[in-house]
Formats: structure tokens, sequence, C-alpha cells
């Protein structure tokens, strides 16, 4: 699992693992890997002897960082060049050793002209993980020059511009090619607008972990962690015992919907699955194995969860669903229309677990906020919602997050995502995934997370780089249950 931590607690990590070791040893080791990576990076464009390198220097610890990574690159044969973003500031001893393998400082950031402006690597270590707001005007102009040489960028620690803690981007920023961090993963890196620019994304270990506290503050689930949690049924197991899920969706305006979430739920572990609503006909057309009900939902009969919302509408029938729903004492997921017409007081006062599922136009209509704000600082938003409505939120778009009403709970990011999910009625699959994972007994983050998972890793499946439905998303997810637990 990876695991991120603020910049708070990085930096109590690092204060506490600096006093045990000999001065300067923790840049060392972060240098080496930062160097080791930069190398690899020249190899696949050329060569590392003979290459020239930009370092782009800040006055803090991360411009140290890349005046050590610098020198070890200097000493193995590359021409490489410090521009100072702030003259007089870099790091004192970053500087000598640059200086004393060869490399050079060009402080009035005539670096490219040198050369031509022909430049294999741009070392990007203008501001660390302390840095707020965008980059100063001079600094953004200065990396916009350089990346007109076509370079390639690797950020120090994170793209020098995002906030480290939650993922936001105000004003420029730069866009790595690839991104180095040290000793833990920070927030920023994993979560939108900022891992947009954050590249291939490389860890380097330089002993913080035993200083790290045991609850990290987000958490992104990789394939070992879903393949345990996935519902494998015993051999005692039948239909009724591996869970049943009820889908309240669809209508006579949106018949897909509900064949979308019944087509979800039926690939997400539960033994059966019952469909309530006016799509029966365009279910069992599809899906012979539904139980389907013309409703009311507490007619239904058993389940171990309830799915409602995808093409729901917004007529009384619809209204009275919903309302009939969330009044089950069961886990309830939450989803589209369903999210417009459910009763904020009413969720609040359940006991029972609720998942609401919105994207970031329904989490803004949630929150009373515009959409900009929910997409721009979507760890905030999700966290919000969890704790207003009481509820496990699954926040849909470009990286999926899942939050808790309990504060102390690591918010997880889904490290699955894709752009062809974004697609009409993929959410409907997901829905019913999920639903199902609840319904074969699943607590409510884990539900989320895993149905996220196994729903980014369909629609690669489905996609292989060409246009994807949510229909093809629906079928692939049993190629991606095979690869987790292959």
């Amino acid at each position: 699992m990876r695991t991120a931590y603020s910049v708070q607690t990085v930096r109590a990590a690092e204060r506490a693992l600096m006093a045990k070791l000999p001065e300067g040893a923790l840049m060392q080791r972060a240098a080496a890997g930062l160097a080791a990576v930069c190398a690899d990076v020249l190899r696949r464009r050329g060569r590392v002897y003979g290459s020239r390198v930009v370092l782009l220097v800040g006055s803090g610890d991360n411009g140290g960082d890349a005046l050590y990574a610098g020198a070890r690159l200097a000493r193995r044969g590359a021409g490489v060049r410090a521009v100072l973003t702030s003259p007089g500031r870099a790091h004192e001893g970053g500087l000598a050793a640059l200086l004393a393998a060869g490399g050079r400082v060009a402080e009035d950031g005539r670096g490219a002209e040198e050369w031509g402006g022909h430049i294999e690597l741009v070392v990007d270590g203008i501001t660390g993980i302390g840095g707020r707001g965008g980059l100063r005007p001079d600094a953004a102009e200065l990396v916009r020059a350089f990346e007109a040489t076509g370079a390639a960028f690797v950020a120090v620690d994170l793209p020098s511009g995002v906030e480290a803690d939650t993922g936001e981007v105000f004003g420029d920023a730069v866009r790595a090619d690839a991104t180095v961090t040290f000793g833990a993963y920070k927030p920023g890196l994993l979560i939108d607008p900022a891992a947009d620019r954050v590249g291939a994304l490389h860890l380097v270990d330089i002993g913080l972990g035993p200083e790290l506290p045991d609850v990290p503050d987000l958490e992104a689930l990789q394939y070992a962690d879903v393949a345990a949690l996935l519902p494998v049924p015993g051999s005692e197991s039948d239909k009724y015992r591996r869970g049943v899920v009820g889908v309240v969706a669809g209508s006579a305006r949106y018949p897909g919907a509900a064949v979308l979430a019944v087509s979800g739920a039926l690939r997400g572990g539960a033994g059966a699955v019952r469909y309530v609503g006016p799509g029966a006909d365009a279910v069992i057309a599809r899906h012979p194995e539904t139980l389907v009900h013309a409703g009311p939902p507490s007619k239904a009969g058993q389940v171990q969860a309830w799915v409602v919302g995808p093409g729901l509408g917004d007529g009384t029938e619809a209204v009275e669903a919903v309302r009939g729903v969330l009044a089950a004492d069961v886990p309830v997921l939450v989803d589209a229309d369903g999210l417009r017409l459910l009763d904020a007081t009413a969720v609040r006062s359940r006991t029972a677990p609720t998942v609401l599922t919105p994207h970031a136009g329904e989490a803004a209509a949630l929150l009373g906020v515009p959409r900009e704000e929910v997409e721009a600082g979507r760890l905030a938003a999700v966290r919000e919602l969890a704790a207003r409505y009481r509820a496990t939120v699954l926040l849909k778009g470009s990286t999926t997050l899942v939050a808790t009403e309990t504060g102390h709970t690591p918010v997880r990011v889904n490290p699955t995502g894709s752009s062809w999910l974004a697609t009409a009625g993929s959410g409907d699959v997901l829905s019913g995934l999920t639903g199902s994972l609840l319904a074969a007994g699943l607590a409510p983050r884990d539900a989320a997370s895993v149905g996220a998972y196994l729903h980014g890793l369909a629609a690669r499946h489905a996609s292989n780089s060409a246009p994807v439905a949510a229909q093809d998303v629906a079928e692939a997810i049993v190629a991606a249950w095979r690869d987790v637990r292959a």
C-alpha cells in the first residue's frame, strides 16, 4: 500500500532522523537517489557522459538536493549548469560540491543560451514541500524558457508551484516528466490537479519509515491489498450467503441506467441481484439471472445492501424510492439522481452505513459551492462531504477519493483511474459494482475503494487505448478481478 503524509508529519520525522545521523547525511541520501533517477532519464535520452543538464535552484533544502545531485552527474561527465533563482541564498555546501565537480553557475538565468538551447535535462529544485502558492513570475518565466528547449524535467520532491498537502495548484507550476520524492509520498503527489504534473513518480528511501506515524494522511491500495479484500465464496456458500444486492435504478427515459447498474452488480461478488424499477424488461433481456420486482423496494425481498439513484429521474416515484431505500436497515449506496433527491437529515440519522458516490458537479451541489471549487480542492471537498453527511463518500473524477466521517481514518486515493472512464453510464456500472461488494460483506470504505480500483482496471482492459463504452467496462470487470487475484 502506498501511504502519504502531510508536510508537518514529514518535517517532524526528518528532524527525528537527522538527530541520529551525521550532519548532512540525509541530504546526501536524497541527492544520491535523485542523481540515480536523473542518470536513468539521461540514458533513455542518449547518455549521461556529455549530456547537458540545468539545475533550477531555489533557496531551500531541495535546491541543495539538486546541487548535490548535479555534482554527482558532473563527476560522471555531464555538463551541469546551475541557475540560482535566489542568488546569495543557495545551499552553500551543495553549491561548493557542484563547483568542485566541474559544474558552473549562471546566476542571470542564461543557462539555455550557453548551449544554444540544446539541453537534455532540467532539474526542478525551485521550491520544496513547504512552498505555498504558485511560482513567482520570474521563476515561472524561467521555467517556460527551459520548457521551450524540449528538455526532460525532473522535479525534486514535488513539482514547484503545487501544494504538497492538498494537490491544489494556485497559478503557475512545473509540469514534470518525473518526480523524485524522499522518505514518504506527499498527498499532493497523488491527487489531481497536482498529480497530473508529477509524471513518473519515484520514492527514494532515506530511512524515514521508523520515524513516521502508523496512520498516514492518505493511502492508495495496490494489487495485494485489493486481493486480500475481494470476497471469495467458501465451500458452504450459496447465493444468499454470498449476499444479495438490491438495485433501484432506471426510468422510462433512462432504462439503460438500470441495465448498466445491474451489469456492475452482477460482477461484484454478491450471490444475487434484485432489481426494482420500470426497466425490468430491459434488465431481464440483458441479464436473465436478475431477480426483478415492480416495487416498492420494501416489498422486493431481503437484501444485504441497496443501490439507488442511477437514471431514476425526479418524479414522485423516484422520490419515494430514495426515501424507502434510506429507511432500510442495511448499507445503502446513493448515486446520480438519488443524490439530488436525498434528504440530508435522513442520511445523517441512519444507523446503517451510507455510501455517496458523487462526481464533482454533484459534490458541488451537495456542498453548495461552485464545481470549480471541488475540482481544485478535491481532498477538502471529500472530507467535508463525509463529515457533513456522516457517510462514506467516493468522489469520482480524475483521481477518485474515498473518505469516511471518521477524521482520523486516512483518505484513500484510487491509483487505477483512467480518462477512458469519462463516458456515459460508467458511473452506473461503478455503483452496481460497489453495491455488490457491500452486499458481499465488505465494509463501506473497503467496498468503495475496491470498487473504484476494479472499475479503473476494467477500463484499461476494455479500452486498450481506444474508445470504450460503459458496458465494455462492465464486461471487463471479470478480467480485472482475475488480474488482482493472479
